[in-house]
């Protein structure tokens, strides 16, 4: 017998993948809520949305395994439509049309409009900035630019989001000052390059006088830098860092390799030595400056030596935060022309020998903040602790500071001046100061 929903008319957005991702869910949400639906994010709801990710094959499988539980849901009655949106859906429309038929309608990453029309919307042009925020109430993404002009061999993004296209300042500082408004106080800002922000608009890299405009925003207490691409990085940000306040000592990098070969076959346009330089002169102009990084080993023809260079280059540069990935090989990319020729166990041996590294150079830097005094916001409560960040930790992906809930009280969402008195390789414990 079916069975209908519970919740009639209520839209379930479902968010997979990346932080842009997040930010394309929460403007659909807005919109579908200004046009008087009932819209949730991964609650119970009749009608489902996937935005989906598929840039690496993990990512792609946990997408279609997702549209296929809902699909059971659908045909259980649990559920009575199922949209899939995102990046999977822009790249592979067809083969999913074809494998996966009864999901009422598929839709890229640019088909915001018919998305909204299938869903009884209406798209609104004069919605600036109008999100529902799924994240903290502290912090909101902040995507100053869509897609990507880089050629990267091994990155498929271009294919799924598109050419680089910057969203001008003025529009971006209406969204701001509509997230303070609604109590948010750190904007983490991001796109597929953050470096490339404002040369299609302005015919120059942009990204300081953006910095330079948003720090005026009353209420925004941090500005946070995500996903700077290495060529071409404009200096002049570091000085719009050193001089205000707002703007965390931060950058998020993803360098991927170091080894002048393999980053030839990757056309990052760089070399080891140009990014050693690069880096020396970050830490030079602000040496106070945490630098987060991600890497990616099994490349095809990554040798053992490309992979000692790499090994030793991260031994020396020392890095705040670093990830490392293996290397997925995706269709339609120029790097799929390339023999995957490294093994997958040599591959996961690979990232897990530089993951050791990475945790005991973040154990010893971590040790000489014990005892030192940081502005610490507070995330969330879990447990016995109180989890906040220092402007050097990003969320989801960096150290987080636990302080003792059992003794203290503090109040999410708020800063507080808290002192570090132990540390682990990716945890702080601290005290407050009173």
């Amino acid at each position: 017998m079916r069975t209908k929903s519970l919740k009639k008319n209520r839209i379930n957005v479902v968010t997979l993948g990346c932080s842009k991702n997040v930010y394309d869910s929460e403007v659909l949400m807005g919109q579908l809520k200004a046009s008087g639906k009932d819209v949730v994010h991964e609650e119970e709801g009749n009608v489902v949305v996937i935005n989906t990710c598929g840039f690496i094959n993990n990512a792609k499988e946990e997408s279609v395994n997702t549209i296929l539980e809902f699909m059971q849901k659908k045909e259980a009655g649990d559920v009575d439509k199922v949209f899939v949106t995102g990046c999977l859906s822009e790249r592979y429309k067809p083969d999913l049309q074809k494998e996966i038929p009864n999901v009422d309608a598929y839709f890229g990453t640019t088909e915001l409009p018919g998305l909204l029309k299938a869903l009884g919307a209406d798209y609104k042009h004069e919605l600036i900035g109008e999100r529902l925020t799924t994240t903290p109430k502290n912090y909101a993404y902040l995507k100053i630019a869509e897609g990507c002009d880089r050629p990267c061999s091994f990155c498929a993004i271009p294919l799924m989001r598109g050419k680089h296209k910057s969203t001008p300042i003025e529009d971006l500082v209406i969204e701001a000052e509509k997230l303070a408004a609604n109590g948010v106080k750190e904007l983490i800002l991001i796109a597929q390059d953050l470096t490339y922000y404002g040369l299609d608009l302005y015919k120059k890299r942009n990204l300081a006088e953006l910095l330079e405009a948003l720090v005026k925003v009353e209420g925004i207490e941090w500005i946070r830098l995500h996903y700077a691409f290495p060529t071409g990085f404009p200096l002049d940000v570091l000085d719009v860092m050193k001089r205000e306040p707002k703007i965390c000592n931060y950058l998020d990098i993803p360098l991927q390799h170091i080894s002048d070969a393999i980053l030839k076959s990757m056309r990052r346009g760089t070399t080891k030595e140009k990014t050693t330089k690069l880096l020396q002169e970050f830490r030079a102009k602000v040496p106070e400056m945490t630098i987060r990084t991600t890497l990616i080993v099994g490349y095809p023809g990554e040798t053992e030596e490309d992979f000692q260079t790499l090994k030793q280059w991260v031994q020396h540069m020392r890095f705040e935060r670093l990830g490392c990935f293996t290397y997925s090989h995706e269709e339609n990319t120029h790097a799929y022309n390339l023999e995957d020729d490294v093994p997958e166990d040599v591959k996961m041996d690979r990232a897990n020998q530089i993951m050791e590294i990475q945790s005991q150079i973040s154990w010893e830097l971590n040790q000489q903040k014990i005892g030192q005094e940081y502005k610490v916001v507070i995330d969330r409560k879990e447990g016995n602790y109180f989890i906040g960040r220092t402007e050097f930790d990003s969320p989801d992906v960096d150290n987080e500071v636990l302080i003792d809930a059992t003794s203290t009280y503090l109040k999410t969402g708020e800063f507080s001046n808290i002192k570090i008195i132990e540390a682990e390789d990716f945890d702080l414990y601290g005290e407050v100061i009173s």
